[in-house]
């Protein structure tokens, strides 16, 4: 064979003509809509999968908040009946630096011989 000559499969010659533009056009679309429609699926999916384990968990613990409840109910309690109700806290913090001041007196040289 020749390596000037060309398998008829992968001639380069003649473009597309107006008919198979408007299939390729007619099968992108169609196949743009199919997968934009499965995408809408699968988010519809993992959405109600999402709500599904949010509403087992919530289920699961639910008896873990009625105990926290009930010990938020009887600190409050105790905390009426010895009469000092603890003061309510500040979430507000604040930060600094201090410095000891001692009172000692500095070493001369002659405490450090002894």
């Amino acid at each position: 064979m020749d390596s000037t000559q060309q398998s008829p499969r992968f001639r380069q010659g003649t473009p597309p003509g107006p008919l198979a533009k408007l299939a390729a056009f007619v099968l992108s679309a169609a196949f743009m809509v199919l997968a934009f429609m499965f995408s809408l699926v699968a988010l519809a999916v993992v959405a109600v999968l999402g709500v599904a384990l949010g509403g087992w968990l919530w289920w699961k613990t639910r008896t873990l908040r009625k105990q926290m409840q009930q010990m938020r109910e009887a600190q409050q309690q105790m905390g009426t009946r010895q009469g000092t109700e603890q003061p309510a806290r500040s979430d507000q913090v604040i930060e600094g630096e201090f410095i000891r001041e001692t009172a000692s007196k500095p070493r001369g040289p002659e405490q450090h011989l002894r």
